[in-house]
């Protein structure tokens, strides 16, 4: 089994950063992609962005040059630095990991809330 743990959220003012933390545990594959995903009420969950295991990084166009995601593969986390926050980004983020083909799992989700 696999359990996603999410921290790091709150209520920041626009322009803040805020930096998502999502640690992993039970029976992880050396091998696996973990990601971020949030959903804002009303809307679709919207892709952010994901990292595997080897390093290789894929990041939406909405969010590029301001989240930066990264790992350490030794402690089974990953890390979403989100700067020049925005209204708009308020929303639940989630954490995921894929191993195995389709194996998917997720986390629970924190709130990110941005004030203007």
């Amino acid at each position: 089994q696999v359990q996603l743990v999410e921290s790091g959220g709150g209520l920041v003012q626009a322009g803040g950063s805020l930096r998502l933390s999502c640690e992993a545990s039970g029976t992880i594959f050396s091998f696996n992609v973990m990601g971020w995903y949030r959903q804002a009420p009303g809307k679709q969950r919207e892709f952010l962005a994901r990292i595997s295991s080897p390093g290789s990084t894929n990041v939406a166009d909405s969010v590029k040059g301001r989240f930066t995601i990264s790992r350490d593969n030794a402690k089974n986390t990953v890390f979403l630095q989100m700067n020049s926050l925005k209204p708009e980004d308020t929303a639940v983020y989630y954490c995921s990991l894929v191993q195995g083909g389709m194996n998917n799992y997720w986390g629970q989700g924190t709130q990110v809330t941005v004030s203007s």
